[in-house]
């Protein structure tokens, strides 16, 4: 069939209205502060400036009063953009724990590798601040369980940095899926990238005299340092995170939970396929093949390093299929794309995912991927990867968030740290 396109520039124009009107009971609205215009009263942190850190601080450098990392050469450059963006010198320290300590700090944005996302993030909401914590918001599913908890004790407006879901794209396709416009789903297809790890390895050496490494490890494993572990690379080491899998399938994945209205709920049956790089590159795999199972019947189909299954997330149902990716809205039909349930839209009328967090804190209100959600979406992610290291299917109970007949593969739900770091769950 032919497939025709809808650049989301097209829908810009289209007025939507914010669709998450649950508030936290006893979260009064953020206080502002007369001296101060509304865009300055909440004072941000950066944890982590490398990277996806360095463009998360791109999107609040009016609010940022502290900057932090455990790289000193990365902290000064954070530092120095900073200043110059505001005229005054940030707070600059290596330890998280000095941010948490300072009481003019209202929220905190966590943008360190993933091993690192809970222990923080449980961390700050304890602390009274309020989180925008990067993808994938865990490393394992019990982590993600503590970063709700923490979130709805402490009364703390989590936002996990999904920025798909701030996309009119992907808020119209998953509005229209939700809607009934393809009829019954089917199959979902998940496409996600190769493994972009810059080799060949190298060997263990010195850590450089920036880097406090023991911190940058700290709950994972102490191993010898090297190069090709640490910064962008340690997406590629199951010490720190999972992989391609929970790098972009932590996007596309939750575009296919969003899309079948399963926020709160999850997979049934799991069963992966892999392949590793043949001379060991790195840990995790090169290719694989996961399919999910869900209660109704429907299958979500991941794939990595096959061709037959594009980059993004495509519903498949009864009356055809719809597509999404960033940029891209396709239908196998025009008709499919015509009329748009209005009030099935969630995304901010701005489609600003920083914005979001910001007007949810003032307002009581849970943002567009609040971390039960971040934290479901994770999960799917995690499963898929337990499954395809295990080489078997996995059944998986949703309600309970356990895999109660098999006790190796409930195992890997949680992970010990590493002393003196406590695990948050």
């Amino acid at each position: 069939m032919n497939a025709f396109n809808f650049d989301r520039r097209q829908w810009l124009g289209a007025g939507i209205a914010y669709g998450l009107p649950l508030a936290f009971a006893g979260l009064k609205p953020f206080p502002g502060r007369a001296s101060q215009s509304p865009s300055e009263v909440i004072r941000i942190a950066s944890i982590g400036t490398g990277g996806q850190g360095g463009s998360n601080m791109g999107h609040q450098l009016k609010n940022i009063i502290a900057v932090c990392d455990v790289d000193r050469k990365r902290l000064a450059l954070a530092s120095d953009r900073v200043q110059k963006s505001s005229g005054k010198a940030p707070i600059s320290v290596g330890d998280y724990r000095r941010i948490l300590d300072n009481k003019d700090i209202d929220a905190v944005i966590i943008s360190t590798p993933d091993h690192w996302h809970a222990r923080i993030a449980v961390d700050a909401c304890e602390a009274g601040k309020h989180v925008y914590c990067e993808k994938p918001l865990t490393l394992t599913v019990k982590e993600g369980r503590a970063i709700v908890n923490a979130a709805r004790k402490h009364k703390r407006i989590v936002q996990t940095g999904s920025q798909q879901r701030s996309g009119k794209n992907f808020d119209i396709a998953c509005a229209l899926t939700r809607g009934g416009a393809l009829g019954k789903i089917t199959t979902v297809e998940v496409g996600i990238p190769d493994v972009n790890f810059a080799g060949p390895p190298v060997a263990d050496s010195p850590s450089p005299a920036e880097l406090d490494y023991d911190l940058w490890l700290g709950p994972a494993p102490k191993r010898p340092y090297n190069s090709k572990r640490v910064h962008y690379n340690f997406r590629f080491f199951w010490d720190y995170s999972g992989g391609q899998m929970t790098n972009f399938g932590a996007h596309h994945l939750d575009i296919a939970q969003w899309g079948l209205g399963m926020d709160n709920s999850g997979p049934e049956l799991i069963t992966g396929t892999v392949t590793y790089h043949p001379q060991n590159w790195y840990e995790v795999p090169m290719s694989s093949r996961v399919e999910y199972v869900y209660a109704p019947g429907t299958k979500i189909v991941l794939a990595q390093g096959d061709k037959l299954i594009q980059g993004g997330t495509k519903f498949i149902g009864e009356k055809g299929w719809i597509f999404v990716n960033r940029g891209v809205l396709k239908a196998s039909e025009k008709s499919i794309l015509g009329d748009v349930p209005k009030d099935a839209l969630k995304a901010d009328a701005s489609a600003d995912h920083h914005k979001n967090w910001l007007d949810c804190i003032k307002s009581g209100k849970l943002p567009v991927a609040d971390a039960e959600i971040g934290h479901r979406s994770a999960t799917v992610c995690h499963l898929g990867n337990i499954a395809s290291r295990l080489k078997r299917p996995i059944k998986w109970d949703p309600l309970k968030e356990s895999i109660p007949e098999d006790k190796e593969a409930q195992a890997m739900l949680s992970r010990p740290y590493r002393g003196p770091w406590k695990n948050p769950e």
